[in-house]
């Protein structure tokens, strides 16, 4: 079944794609849930203009996520953490540490567009994060772990 999506839905698609799922995921969970429409041929048509008059919004919501994106590239993240002496941190470093210490440098990020590159951060060192800033634009930026 064609459907359109209302809203991004993880592994699936973002808003306003039109994909093809199986019948019952569509008539059972994501039409009732309000997540999609069927793609029939009025849904077409509006959707077609819907798109047409959003092109303009996006192209600016892209263009000020460039901007933010070159200005969070440069900054250098500093997280205390309690650690043992030889380096281990007790329990580990996640996004919401990452975004608080974004928000002491003037950047409301949310934490759930931000992910950890590689493993959990369990010890003293560099890392990387990438922040997901837009659905076509993320920056990479580099953190340190330091002790406390």
């Amino acid at each position: 079944m064609e459907i359109i999506l209302k809203q991004d839905i993880p592994n699936l698609g973002h808003a306003d794609d039109i994909i093809e799922v199986k019948d019952g995921y569509a008539r059972n969970y994501l039409i009732p849930k309000g997540f999609a429409i069927i793609a029939n041929e009025s849904a077409l048509k509006m959707h077609a203009e819907n798109k047409r008059q959003r092109a303009h919004k996006e192209a600016k919501l892209i263009d000020e996520a460039k901007a933010l994106a070159s200005q969070i590239e440069n900054k250098e993240i500093s997280i205390g953490a309690k650690t043992s002496t030889s380096g281990k941190i007790f329990g580990s470093v996640n996004t919401i540490q990452i975004a608080e210490a974004l928000q002491k440098k003037g950047f409301e990020i949310d934490r759930k567009n931000i992910s950890i590159v590689g493993d959990s951060v369990k010890e003293v060192g560099k890392y990387k994060a990438t922040i997901k800033l837009h659905r076509e634009v993320s920056v990479e930026i580099d953190f340190e772990v330091v002790s406390e």
